[in-house]
């Protein structure tokens, strides 16, 4: 009997504590794996060293390298929570996925027949007709001061009417404010609830909290923007999802057809990449590094990267301070990401 009840208590002991394998592959659980050797997974143990070093010259805040689920480094904080800015968008992205798929969502609806309006000028009949995929592609037409927005964005946002929904891309807060509005409307659940029951509990985030999405008002827009704080470790953890097609061990989390979908080049975008649903795409380039594979990403100004290669199984994660003299964080980023990407051997 004694012996049983050992025998029992290493078992739930491995399954609480040790990762586990799904159906698609290695799975982190309450402790992150690291790969065994650098190079048999084909990397060079001296090179991410180079990495290591470099970010920490890049005052980078924390950072997560992940291949096939186990670190293949990271170096600073990845415990320390903090405002990832519009990384958050693509959050909201995996959530309208899954509740399409409940049926509480359809994205054909325009604004008009949601009532969707806003503060003086109000919008017009045109930008009624814009439908909530519009507004996942950001080509809603709907060119309306919004709340978090910054300085570039006020500076190059179009004359309002000047485009038709759905015909023209422009990065637009209203619209991403907006599908928070929407979205909590639709389902009756807030973001953050909505994100801890159906994302953060399934894949295990360690850290994530309700309180941690919060909501930032201004004076000309009704639609706030929902603020999320993550740590680098948990943001690791929804770049894996997404890599393994929005599965998590044997629960299919987000649904894979959206998960292709959301990350599918729509529109030619900025930097050099395109857009998905509320996902930054590559297709010769991300974030300024060349590379001739499937990448995709969500950014964050002053340097809040969830970056995913596919078919590389690799997953890149970094947070850093905002910098007044590069505020997106892309150009201290890039070197690292650069050297990260000529580091695999394969």
């Amino acid at each position: 009997m004694k012996k049983s009840l050992y025998i029992l208590f290493f078992v739930l002991l491995f399954e609480l504590f040790l990762p586990g394998r799904g159906s698609a592959g290695y799975y982190p659980g309450k402790i992150w794996r690291t790969v065994n050797s650098p190079e048999e997974a084909g990397w060079s143990s001296r090179k991410l060293s180079l990495v290591q070093q470099n970010a920490n010259r890049m005052n980078s805040v924390g950072g997560m390298v992940l291949y096939d689920g186990k670190i293949l480094c990271k170096w600073g904080n990845i415990e320390e929570r903090s405002n990832i800015h519009s990384a958050r968008k693509s959050l909201l992205s995996a959530l309208y996925g899954i509740y399409v798929s409940d049926g509480k969502i359809n994205l054909s609806k325009t604004m008009g027949q949601l009532g969707v309006d806003d503060k003086e000028p109000r919008l017009s009949s045109q930008e009624k007709q814009a439908r909530i995929i519009d507004l996942l592609e950001a080509r809603s037409g709907v060119y309306h001061h919004a709340a978090a927005e910054t300085r570039n964005m006020k500076e190059k946002m179009p004359k309002r009417g000047s485009h038709e929904p759905g015909t023209f891309w422009f990065y637009n807060n209203w619209d991403f404010n907006t599908l928070g509005v929407i979205f909590e409307k639709l389902t009756g659940k807030k973001i953050g609830v909505a994100f801890r029951n159906r994302i953060a509990t399934p894949i295990g985030m360690q850290d994530f909290r309700t309180q941690d999405v919060s909501y930032a008002y201004c004076k000309e827009s009704l639609f706030p923007a929902y603020l999320f704080n993550l740590t680098v470790r948990d943001m690791a953890r929804f770049g894996l999802l997404y890599m393994r097609n929005g599965r998590w061990l044997d629960k299919q989390v987000v649904p894979g057809d959206w998960v292709v979908k959301s990350t599918t080049y729509y529109s030619r975008a900025s930097g050099g990449m395109g857009y998905g649903y509320m996902w930054w795409v590559g297709k010769k380039d991300i974030l300024g590094v060349r590379i001739n594979y499937q990448a995709y990403c969500a950014i964050g100004n002053g340097g809040n990267f969830i970056i995913v290669f596919p078919t590389k199984k690799l997953v890149v994660v970094n947070k850093s301070r905002p910098d007044k003299k590069d505020r997106s964080g892309i150009k201290k980023f890039k070197p690292l990401l650069k050297l990260i990407l000529a580091d695999n051997l394969n």
